[in-house]
Formats: C-alpha cells, structure tokens, sequence
C-alpha cells in the first residue's frame, strides 16, 4: 500500500506535495480506482497519496457569462446528475455520469478523476469529447490549458506532467438550438464497463443541422470523435436515410478489440446501433431518457466534514466519530476504511467481499453519503463521520428496516446484509416513500448471491408502510 497520505486543504499544499514527490505521488478525491490499483498491485511506484477532497471550492459547478460552465476537480458523479445546471446545459455529461457504477461509487468519484484514468471504455470521457470541453492544469511553475481531444496519448497515458493536477473542467454549454444526446451499451444495468457508448450533439436551424459532434467510446485505444459523419450531417434533416448513413460512417471509423466482454465484431456493429439511436432520440425527441425523473443518490444529509489543517500521515493520528463514538487511532493510515473500521476500530459487521467495489457489503455512511468502504483510504475517516450496520440499533431497539428484514425472511446466508440494509436506511432517510423503482436503484451496488432480492425489497416496502400507518 501507500506509505505516505496528505490531507490538503489548501490548493497550494497540493501542489507543494506534487511538486516535493512527483511521479510517486498520486492526487486523491474519490480514489475509486487508484485505490483498487494500488491494492492489486498494479502501482507499486505509488508512495504518496494527496487527498484533495476538502479542498474549499473545488466542488463547485458554474456558469459564467461567456456561457462557460466551470466543475471543479472534487465534483461527483451524483453532484453533477443533481445539478440542474448540467442537465438544462450539458445534457449528455449528465446522462454519462448517471452510468457510472452505482450510487456508493457516484459518491465518490469525480468527474475529473475518471478522466484522468485515461480508460477508452470510461463513460464520461466520451459526452465531454462530444460537448469540445477544455482542461485546466495547475502546478507551482503556473497553469494551462489543454483541450481534452489533446489530454490522451494512448490506454491510459495523458499529457498530464507528474506535477500537475486537474484543477477544473471548462466545457461551452450547449445553445438553444442545440441537442444532445448519450448511450451506452453494457452486459448490466449498472456496475459496468461499456462495451461501446457514444456521445452526439447537434445544431439545428430550420431543422437542419448546423453543426455536428459524433464521439465513440471503447472503440479504440482513447475516445475518439467521427469527424466524417460529423461533415456529412451539416446541411442535412435527421430524416431516417442521413440517421442511417451516419451512422454507417461511425462504424466504419471504430476499431474495436475483442476482449472478455465482447469481440470486435459485436462492437463494430453496435457502434452502429447506438449512434442510429442517439442520432433518433435527437430527431424525435422520443426516446426515453436514461435519468429518473427523482434520482437516488443514498444520501442522508448535507454533512461535510473539514480539517483545521494539512494532516500528514505517518506522524499523524486518525481521530474519527464512528456510531457517535470518538476514537483515536494511532495506525492504520495505509490501509483501507474497510479495514480500519474492523482491524483497529474492532467493528466487524462490515463485511469484505469482492473488495473492488462491486458486491456493495462493505457499505457504510461517510459524512452523510453511502460509499463503498473498500474503495476509500482509511485516512480520509479522520475528522469524518461513519456510520456502520452496528449503529443503526439503538436502546430502544432494532431499526425498522432490520426488524423488517426479519419478517420478510430477508436474510440468506446473510453476508451481503449488512450492505442491504445500509443503503436501504439511508435510502428511508432521503426519500421517506421511494417507490419500488427507487428502492432497486438504492440497490443497484449491492449483490446478493443467494438472490433474494425480492424478499429485501418486500422487507423495504414494509418498512414503508408501516412508516406511512404511523408504526
């Protein structure tokens, strides 16, 4: 694991550590997949972590009066679904972001990081791609900008320089007249990696295009845009014949591989089917979005959690509230929160089981958010607040959805419990009456392999109800 971890809380500090540790060192806000890296082994040149997920201002999401929008590099997957501007300006970055693995992960991850992952098949590359956003790097020697068509090299290589960060996100928001549109195509609903997405904007005056923008993920080595189908749409109406050949043309630029989750072929094709489609939906209007109208976000409260001061660790103690409890711990800044929470704060009932942020039993509350305890460095508890399966009993008894969860007969082998009724409590607490479609994608990042989701999704209803009958 890491040796060192800095919680910054100043940009300067970050830059100062980029600039003292250079290529060992690696900036942190939701580390969703450094952390897995790191735990694979896959990064062992990676010493230093910098956290700059309480940096003041870096959360932000703006609109200035050139038409800009500004989001900051601490901005999340699910601030940036809730953010109204980002839907009414950037549709498509919207759509992207609400792809992306489940809402324990959209807690986490920022959009900044995954773009600095580097991944071909990463979602929210591909709608940025599309909408011609622009990166703002920073350092100690000053700060540029690079155009995001010319941030990648190749599968995971930027331009990005070992001290440098992404500060911000810059992308022109999209005009009256324009329309966008997102699709990607997966083996799941969620907690998956595109097999192909595509990403299409467009301009219309008298129902013709004015201008086109045509991006493809997970088709070659980075995100790439069509720039002949985008040539031949200008002057054109979007009648079924010019959906049809553009999209031809898409498939004719991919240039897929075949791997696990689909071979080349199957890609080429749908590259084709999904461009038709995104180029349909922008027609008509027709096509369903893929963004609830009231999303879940397995958020409970607003909470946000802020050092007086850089901490660095080693030296430093962890001092964190767990179930409304203080504790001081003198170790275990290396490993992960999963670990810490059962290693050294003693609490067992979070449970281990994919650890790479798939099966959701390690769900717990951070500062107010769930968030896969796997997936989050332990130093970022310090001056934090957790809650835990063992704290959701307290003197007066079990909590509703557990005494639900024993009624319905909803426990199994009971492993992937402790993550179910997390997200199912904090579920109750932003949304008192979630339908049932609200409850599944509460539960979209959690497993359970004994399949008994029906009897854990009777448990939440019942827990409804009895909440709605004043029980």
């Amino acid at each position: 694991m890491w040796n060192r971890y800095i919680s910054a809380v100043h940009i300067d500090e970050v830059l100062d550590a980029l600039a003292k540790y250079q290529h060992e060192a690696r900036v942190v806000a939701g580390g969703t997949d450094i952390i897995l890296e790191i735990e694979r082994g896959a990064r062992k040149d990676v010493q230093t972590l910098i956290d700059i997920s309480r940096v003041p201002g870096m959360d932000q999401i703006d609109l200035d009066e050139d038409g800009i929008i500004h989001i900051g590099a601490n901005v999340t997957h699910n601030e940036c679904v809730a953010s109204k501007l980002i839907r009414e300006h950037a549709f498509p970055l919207a759509q992207a972001c609400w792809e992306v693995g489940s809402p324990q992960i959209r807690n986490r991850g920022t959009i900044a990081g995954n773009l600095v992952t580097a991944s071909p098949a990463n979602d929210t590359i591909t709608p940025l791609m599309a909408l011609d956003a622009s990166l703002v790097l920073k350092s100690k020697n000053g700060e540029r900008t690079v155009a995001l068509k010319d941030f990648y090299l190749g599968v995971r290589k930027t331009v990005l320089k070992p001290d440098e960060i992404v500060y911000e996100i810059q992308i022109p928001s999209l005009k009256k007249n324009d329309k966008g549109y997102f699709i990607k195509l997966a083996l799941r609903k969620a907690q998956a990696i595109s097999l192909v997405n595509v990403a299409v904007v467009a301009g219309f005056e008298q129902n013709r295009v004015t201008h086109a923008a045509i991006s493809l993920g997970a088709v070659a080595p980075t995100i790439i845009r069509v720039a002949q189908a985008e040539d031949y749409l200008v002057g054109k109406v979007l009648d079924s014949e010019t959906i049809e050949e553009a999209a031809r043309l898409a498939m004719e630029v991919a240039k897929p591989i075949s791997d696990v989750r689909s071979t080349a072929a199957y890609r080429k094709a749908m590259s084709r089917v999904i461009t038709r489609r995104a180029l349909s939906a922008i027609s008509d209007g027709g096509f369903l979005s893929a963004i609830p109208d009231q999303p879940v976000y397995l958020k409970a409260s607003d909470l946000v959690s802020t050092l007086p001061e850089k901490v660095e660790y080693p030296g430093g103690v962890i001092q964190t509230r767990v179930n409304g409890k203080d504790y001081t711990l003198q170790s275990g800044f290396e490993k992960t929160l999963l670990r810490l929470l059962r290693e050294d704060v003693g609490l067992t009932g979070t449970k281990e089981g994919c650890a790479e942020g798939e099966c959701g039993a390690c769900t717990v509350i951070l500062d107010g958010k769930a968030v896969m305890s796997c997936m989050v460095p332990a130093a970022r508890a310090h001056m934090a607040e957790i809650r835990t399966v063992e704290g959701l009993a307290n003197e007066a008894g079990l909590h509703p959805v557990q005494e639900a969860f024993v009624e319905a007969g909803a426990v199994q082998c009971g492993y992937c419990t402790p993550g179910f009724l997390m997200s199912a409590a904090v579920l109750l607490e932003e949304l008192p009456q979630p339908s049932k479609d609200q409850i599944k994608q509460a539960f979209t990042g959690n497993l359970c392999r004994c399949t008994g989701y029906y009897s854990i999704i009777d448990a939440v209803e019942r827990t409804i109800t009895r909440k709605a009958e004043g029980g």
